[in-house]
């Protein structure tokens, strides 16, 4: 290995990860209760809120809208609302690496007459922000894309919105999102219809506050206030345990003969957990028990995975948008199964935090994992006995991309050092800690 950096962890392999633990919140369910709450009338309590540095960065731009934030104990969040109405920030937001956060930012603002800008790290920075704008701009809100070639910061200045009726191009939760928000406060009835079903964390939420959402299969409408100040109670909301975090304990213990592991509290809404859906059909053995319903109308409850041996398959068509997040991980399940698995129909994986597909065909391809990189995903070539180590790997300051590889090092020959660890702490700050919880090794960079 060439001198070592000091964002890395050098990852041991031979752990067989056992044990039972709770992972911290889901991450988009937190992003978008953090900011009903922020415009509710009263004070919302939210138990199980992701502290990770997106979602702190969300709390921090809500406070300069108008609302009062309170770190009441651990993953514990009291927001006073601002009563239905933001004012404008006396600076701009730095909504930190959230691509999930602006975006959703930005249609909310749509709606109010303010003007805000919204900015991001390098990262977020250069994350195209053209497929909001373009519907958003459609509504008539004024939304200016300062950065090149449509990227942040964005400008927005919002009010005096219309409806439209919005047939998404590419299947995106956020997208969804930013113009449903928007069309709560703009005159008439907004609808988007999607491609393929994604994340409707959204829906949920806003059915749940009380506000005129309808789902019809693939259409999704909500009257609009028609400028009027939004007015719904505040509530207390129970954010459930993050699904795409859980995936990598899984797919730890499901490749591993001998392993157990057991996840509390999980969400396990339909439209997160397609991952799961590809386990199974890879031969993994995963029990699901005491479903419940949280307050905002998500299905959550505690899991049980065992491992043994993996198969190949093949993903695409519509499990895509609801396993987006999980893919870099269906690529280090591939290298860990036997046969061949593809990935495909996943474009829009070039346009997340790093270039995924490049990455990790670049990274599985360093560990001697047989990788043939395509324009919409990959085929990954099992090669479990295969896997070298003694190499660097770069996560390119991509959370997912840094945590898929710490679950492909535990079946390495030797050890892999991950190169720019620190973007964890984006989404999951606590991953490390349940790593070792669970039996892995590692050592950390100071």
């Amino acid at each position: 290995m060439s001198a070592v950096p000091k964002d890395f962890v050098l990852v041991h392999p031979g752990a067989a990860l056992c044990g039972r633990l709770a992972v911290a919140g889901d991450k988009s369910i937190s992003h978008r209760s953090a900011m009903f709450a922020a415009l509710a009338q009263g004070r919302s309590r939210i138990s199980g809120f992701l502290e990770s540095g997106d979602c702190i960065a969300t709390l921090r731009a809500m406070e300069s809208l108008g609302a009062e934030v309170e770190i009441a104990g651990r993953s514990e969040v009291v927001v006073q609302g601002a009563g239905g109405e933001f004012k404008s920030p006396s600076a701009p937001l730095d909504m930190g690496n959230s691509g999930t956060g602006m975006r959703l930012l930005a249609g909310l603002l749509s709606g109010f007459g303010i003007e805000a800008r919204l900015e991001g790290d390098a990262s977020l920075s250069s994350r195209p922000m053209g497929r909001i704008a373009k519907p958003l701009a459609a509504m008539g809100s004024d939304i200016r894309m300062l950065g090149p070639d449509g990227r942040p910061p964005l400008l927005v200045r919002g009010g005096g919105l219309h409806a439209i009726d919005y047939e998404l191009p590419v299947a995106s939760a956020q997208v969804k999102s930013a113009v449903l928000m928007a069309g709560a406060m703009a005159a008439g009835r907004t609808s988007v219809t999607e491609p393929r079903p994604t994340r409707d964390h959204s829906e949920r939420i806003m059915a749940a506050l009380g506000l005129p959402i309808t789902v019809d299969g693939l259409r999704i409408a909500i009257e609009g206030s028609g400028g009027a100040p939004l007015r719904f109670a505040a509530r207390d909301w129970r954010v459930p345990g993050d699904f795409s975090s859980a995936a990598f304990w899984m797919l730890a213990a499901a490749a591993t003969p001998g392993a157990r592991v057991e996840i509390d509290g999980v969400g396990l809404n339909p439209r997160r957990t397609a991952f799961m859906d590809v386990l199974v059909r890879m031969g993994a053995k995963i029990e699901v028990s005491q479903r419940r319903e949280s307050d905002g109308g998500e299905v959550y409850g505690d899991m049980e995975l065992r491992g043994g041996a993996l198969a190949g398959t093949a993903v695409g068509g519509d499990e895509i948008p609801n396993l987006i997040d999980e893919c870099p991980l269906i690529a280090v399940a591939g290298a860990l199964a036997e046969g061949v698995t593809e990935i495909r129909d996943a474009a829009e994986l070039r346009a997340k935090e790093s270039d995924r597909i490049a990455v990790m065909c670049a990274n599985l391809a360093s560990c001697g994992v047989a990788v043939e990189e395509r324009t919409d995903g990959m085929l990954v070539q099992g090669a479990r006995d295969a896997i070298r180590g003694g190499v660097e790997i770069d996560s390119h300051g991509d959370h997912r991309i840094a945590m898929a590889m710490a679950i492909l090092a535990l079946f390495a020959r030797e050890p892999i050092l991950i190169r720019g660890v620190g973007c964890i702490a984006t989404s999951y700050p606590d991953f490390w800690e349940h790593f070792e919880l669970l039996g892995g090794r590692i050592e950390r960079g100071v």
